[in-house]
Order: structure tokens, then C-alpha cells, then sequence
């Protein structure tokens, strides 16, 4: 029997939740329009289950760490992505409630944030036992910048995180211009700074709260 722990349980019951959303719509409406949310939270649920591979590392090689690590970061930005799928709202074309579809792109907003943010934590709780706590805050707000960066790419220049294996000659030189010249790319960094301010407030309120209600 497999034991699941809290974080999955509750990952599990909000996937099944929406699940079951998209299930009623399909029937209801006779079309799949959403069903991309199910891939979407696929995609998000893979850094998830890599950080808590990362959480129960003890003694692994260097090699097979830092391999894991590249892993999450690199599949990280697709949790955090799903919450601009909230876009999509105004594409209902009445074959539906507009709030049933605003609850659904809504859950999956927040079971991509919870994937996201719990995945996150399970990492920064791993470099804690090899780096100071400074150092680590640091990392964490890095990998919030990258994942927002991530988002971006994602989202408006349609490139996936398997790309880089597939095609990344063609990926690393189209995001390579926003950095050598950033003022041509003010959508890039604009859109970038904004969803990485928005990740950060998030994530380090909810840890805040959480560690005042323990205090």
C-alpha cells in the first residue's frame, strides 16, 4: 500500500477536485476545452514529487544531487505557470457558466501555487543542511526570479521545459537577447518582476504565518 504524505494527500484531493470539474464541463458543455489543465497540472506535479525526492536524500553523491536539483529547477517554472491559464476566462464561449469556469481555472491556479511552494520549501529545507540560512533565503528568492522568468517563456514565447533537450541551440539564443539587451525586452523583464514580487509575497507570507502561529 502506498503511504502518501500530508502535502500529497492535498495535492491529490484538489487534482481530483478539478478532475471532476473538467469531467462534468466535457459532459455538460459536449466539448474538451480545460482539458489542457490536466496536463498542465502533470507538468506541476513533477517538481513536486522531485523535491520530495530531494527531501529524503541522506547520503547520495554530490553528483546525484546537484543532478536532481537541475531537475526541479528546470521543471519549477510549470507549477507556478498554471496560474496564468487564468487568461483563458475570456475564451468561454457560453457553453458554460463563466463562474464555473473561473472556479476551475481558479482551483488549478492554486493547486499549481501549492505544488509550487511546497516543492520550493522541501528545497530550501534540503540546502539548509549544507548552506547558512542567509545564503539560502537568497537561492530562494533566485529560483522564485528564474521560475518567473520561466513563466514568461512559457507563456509568450511558447517554449517547454523539454526543449532545452530537444531544440537548445534555437531556446538558449532567443533567451539570451533579453539579458544582452534588456532594454528592447521591456514586456520580458516587466512581466518577470512583476510575477517574481507577486511569488515572493506569497511564498514568504504564508511562511511567516506559519511560523507566528508555531511561535
Amino acid at each position: 500500500m502506498i503511504k502518501l504524505s500530508g502535502a500529497e494527500k492535498i495535492v491529490t484531493a484538489f487534482v481530483l477536485f478539478i478532475a471532476l470539474m473538467i469531467t462534468f464541463r466535457v459532459g455538460y458543455a459536449n466539448n474538451t476545452r480545460y482539458t489542457f489543465l490536466l496536463w498542465n497540472l502533470f507538468l506541476a506535479w513533477i517538481p513536486f514529487q522531485l523535491s520530495l525526492t530531494i527531501a529524503g536524500l541522506r547520503r547520495h553523491k554530490r553528483w546525484y544531487r546537484y543532478l536532481l536539483l537541475a531537475g526541479w529547477l528546470l521543471f519549477f517554472p510549470n507549477s507556478l505557470y498554471i496560474i496564468t491559464d487564468l487568461i483563458h476566462l475570456h475564451q468561454s464561449a457560453g457553453d458554460m457558466p463563466v463562474w464555473y469556469d473561473a472556479i476551475l481555472l481558479f482551483t488549478s491556479s492554486v493547486a499549481g501555487l501549492l505544488m509550487a511552494f511546497v516543492s520550493l520549501f522541501q528545497v530550501e529545507l534540503f540546502l539548509k543542511r549544507y548552506l547558512r540560512p542567509q545564503h539560502v533565503t537568497r537561492l530562494v528568492a533566485g529560483a522564485l526570479f528564474l521560475g518567473s522568468f520561466g513563466v514568461y517563456v512559457g507563456r509568450f514565447l511558447r517554449w517547454n521545459s523539454w526543449d532545452v533537450f530537444v531544440n537548445p541551440l534555437m531556446l538558449f539564443t532567443q533567451l539570451a537577447h533579453p539579458f544582452v539587451q534588456p532594454l528592447q525586452h521591456v514586456r520580458t523583464w516587466g512581466v518577470t518582476l512583476l510575477l517574481t514580487v507577486l511569488f515572493n509575497l506569497l511564498y514568504f507570507s504564508v511562511k511567516k504565518l506559519q511560523a507566528d502561529n508555531y511561535a
